[in-house]
């Protein structure tokens, strides 16, 4: 008989998060049996493998793992598990060994529509306690700029030199200092960006991108460009903020929150006295995973955004810190 693990506690969890909009303290506590990157790069291969075949239980579970899709806590073998075509090729990863966290940002081919993917595994002695996917399909999501891309990006791949590299307090900053910047932007750098970043949004580049000009203007400019014009003053809350996953190696920092439209704002402006319409004119909020690199000089270079739409303050789901 296939065990079936009961998730509805993970349901009353989100209160835990609701309303936190400062990051959660990095764990101190050592795994009492550390994986490092290959196992977890492993697991993560397992896991991947398991949802090719549509079947969770190829793969090792630990007796209290959580499943959620999107935000929602459902049962293993629920959602993509049940639709998937196959995985696409596009394969981002890092890896955590010392919180033992791995994660993922890929494509899914759910019968010929492609879709973003993200993953999050939280690994603890050799088995999957927590699996986290976010998938932002087309059919629920029409506001899109541009189809997606997938194109690999090498940068996030460059390991740090040991001299070179920032503890993980300060990356967690860095990454923190970004959501401030974005929240009622107006203008203000609360973190610093490397003259060549770039972000890409659900597989859309979103900084530098002339072809995207004529949707706005803001999308062919730089990353700090971008900010200190005050282009994302509607967004009004990033909160639930979490840095489960810090890179050191590789400068990578992955955070998850939630973003808060309220749809009050019409028009703003910008700081250059130029009036812009919000985009976002009712109240919704977005699920989102961010993953920035950072240089050893304390500059965002590289940004990695996959995020949805989700009803106007629903609570992060987080699980149970035991670490």
């Amino acid at each position: 008989m296939k065990k079936i693990f009961t998730v509805s506690t993970l349901l009353l969890l989100g209160s835990l998060a609701h309303g936190a909009d400062r990051p959660a303290a990095p764990s101190s506590v050592p795994l009492d049996r550390a994986c490092d990157r290959a196992c977890l790069y492993r697991t993560l291969d397992g896991f991947l493998e398991a949802l090719r075949q549509r079947d969770p239980w190829r793969t090792n579970w630990s007796k209290d793992a959580l499943y959620s899709e999107n935000n929602v806590a459902m049962p293993l073998g629920e959602g993509l598990w049940g639709t998937l075509t196959r995985l696409e090729a596009y394969d981002l990863r890092l890896a955590d060994p010392s919180n033992g966290q791995v994660a993922l940002f890929g494509a899914v081919n759910e019968r010929g529509a492609i879709s973003p993917f993200v993953v999050r595994l939280d690994v603890r002695d050799g088995a999957i306690r927590r699996a986290e996917m976010l998938v932002r399909r087309k059919a629920s999501e029409p506001r899109m700029m541009a189809e997606p891309k997938f194109e690999k990006k090498p940068i996030f791949d460059e390991v740090i030199p040991v001299q070179d590299r920032l503890p993980r307090a300060r990356l967690i900053s860095i990454a923190d200092g970004y959501f401030d910047t974005l929240q009622l932007n107006d203008g203000t750098l609360f973190t610093q960006f490397d003259d060549q970043c770039n972000r890409v949004e659900n597989g859309v580049q979103t900084t530098n991108n002339p072809e995207l000009k004529q949707t706005s203007p803001s999308l062919a400019m730089g990353c700090a460009e971008q900010f200190r014009l005050g282009y994302f003053r509607y967004d009004d809350r990033l909160r639930d903020r979490r840095y489960d996953l810090v890179d050191e190696e590789r400068g990578l920092v992955l955070a998850r929150a939630m973003m808060d439209h309220s749809g009050r704002l019409q028009t703003f402006k910008l700081t250059n006295g130029s009036v812009e319409t919000s985009r976002y004119l009712s109240p919704h909020s977005y699920y989102m995973f961010e993953l920035f690199k950072i240089t050893p000089q304390g500059k965002i270079r590289q940004i990695e955004a996959g995020f949805l739409t989700v009803p106007y303050y629903t609570p992060l789901i987080v699980e149970p810190q035991t670490r």
